[in-house]
């Protein structure tokens, strides 16, 4: 079985300075993996790497196959499912919600004149069910709460079937009850046979989810 990820010896320097590695690991098909550690650890910058948005310094990272440097990233990047609170800023306010979601479907961050046929809609519809969000659908994405957006997000990340699928701090913000399901649902998703290898980043061992 070929690992979806495979980094050898990798360093991310800025400035000449270290900010990340060196670094050497795989994963491999459907596993799950938390990278647990403090602020300024290099956590996202390691997402950011995986999610093929910057390129290694020194070592070789291969991401589904594609060495980062050797191959168009624009092609893999959407074979890649990724959230962050950076990438959220990047949503339109004025979208609804649906369509935050249906979007991804051509890798685009807003609705222009592409058609989406009734599989899309069905298959956003459906990952907005399963994230408990699916009423808010006809909401514009400015009006959602913190939780909400986070939960919009996670749908918008699979809506392209990724082969994996890295979280940046999916619980970071909220409260208890809102944690822990949003945290339920992520495991439930993430443990079926289909699902994608998955990546979570969190400082806080309270948002580590179960199993």
């Amino acid at each position: 079985m070929e690992p979806l990820l495979r980094c050898i010896d990798v360093e991310v320097l800025r400035s000449n300075k270290r900010i990340l590695g060196p670094i050497s690991w795989q994963i491999n098909p459907q596993e799950r993996w938390v990278i647990l550690g403090p602020n300024g650890a290099g956590k996202t910058t390691l997402l950011q790497l995986l999610a093929a948005l910057i390129h290694p310094s020194k070592g070789s990272v291969e991401i589904l196959g594609e060495k980062l440097g050797a191959s168009d990233v624009f092609e893999l990047r959407p074979r890649i499912g990724f959230t962050s609170s950076a990438m959220m800023e990047l949503l339109p306010g004025d979208e609804k919600v649906i369509d935050v979601v249906l979007t991804a479907a051509y890798a685009m961050a807003g609705r222009w004149q592409e058609d989406y046929d009734l599989w899309d809609e069905s298959r956003a519809k459906a990952l907005l069910n399963i994230f408990g969000v699916r009423e808010l659908g006809d909401r514009t994405f400015s009006t959602l709460s913190e939780g909400e957006k986070k939960r919009v997000q996670i749908s918008r990340a699979l809506m392209a079937d990724p082969e994996l699928l890295l979280l940046d701090e999916p619980a970071a913000g909220l409260d208890l009850g809102g944690r822990e399901d949003i945290l339920s649902r992520i495991t439930s998703y993430t443990s079926e046979e289909r699902a994608p290898a998955t990546v979570i980043v969190t400082h806080h061992i309270e948002e580590i989810p179960a199993g």
